[in-house]
């Protein structure tokens, strides 16, 4: 049986959780075979509806919302479209990442269903900004030592898999990501840092309620994986604060004054 899915934050209207890097989050044309969503589980541990506003990859971990009702589905899904909320990520990147960089390029979409040259590219733009870095004796392509960095990633559009994309496009792929990565460093952090998976998390997700108008900041904790990493590279200042279900409700709604 499945633990019981992190609850970030709870009210009438909608609910956020911690998605863990892995789980798809609703049945799709390409997911045929799986037998597990978190739509599903989140539902079944509610036991109520639950609906989708925005998405994250499968392999990509951190803070989900969803809504409780059809009208709050439609003003939160208008929010995500009108770039009304801010979202944060942290990933672990190969090489020195650029101190601050604004990403403007754009990308067609990668949805399957039709030739990539057939997909129209759409505005993307991504900003980032490096927390920090790493050197290891560890021989990997022809150095002696490899660098790591940790970036802060802001995405200003929603493209399918725009962070990935943008990183790797600048030359600065996250580890992990076996489409647009690369596969001696993903294997290294897999056989030797226990790491296997995309070190991408959402971290955080700010914007205002609908229906109280007020703001709302929703942190969400790393994972065990990215949590050792961090502790492993010296990167521990950077955590996110971690929200516990038990104190939720009353640290999201801190600036609610309700």
């Amino acid at each position: 049986m499945s633990l019981p899915l992190p609850i970030l934050y709870q009210d009438d209207d909608l609910v956020a959780v911690h998605k863990p890097s892995g789980l798809l989050v609703h049945r799709s044309a390409l997911a045929r075979g799986e037998r597990e969503f978190l739509l599903q589980r989140l539902r079944d541990q509610l036991g109520q509806r639950v609906y989708p506003v925005h998405r994250l990859d499968r392999p990509t971990s951190g803070v989900m919302v969803f809504a409780l009702s059809s009208d709050m589905a439609r003003r939160l899904a208008e929010a995500f479209t009108e770039r009304q909320v801010t979202k944060r990520y942290l990933a672990v990147v190969r090489g020195i990442g650029p101190e601050t960089e604004r990403i403007d390029r754009a990308l067609r979409e990668e949805d399957g269903s039709r030739p990539k040259a057939e997909m129209p590219a759409m505005p993307a733009i991504t900003e980032v900004r490096r927390l920090d870095s790493v050197e290891l004796p560890v021989r990997i392509d022809r150095y002696p030592q490899v660098r790591y960095s940790l970036m802060e990633a802001r995405p200003l559009t929603g493209r399918r898999h725009q962070i990935r994309r943008h990183l790797s496009g600048i030359g600065y792929p996250i580890i992990g990501d076996a489409k647009h990565g690369k596969g001696n460093h993903n294997r290294f952090f897999r056989d030797s840092l226990d790491c296997d998976r995309l070190l991408l998390a959402a971290t955080s997700l700010e914007f205002e309620h609908p229906r109280h108008r007020t703001p709302m900041a929703l942190c969400c904790p790393l994972d065990a994986c990215m949590t050792r990493l961090f502790d492993r590279f010296g990167w521990r200042a950077h955590l996110p604060r971690p929200v516990s279900t038990t104190n939720a409700n009353v640290t999201a709604t801190t600036q609610r004054d309700s």
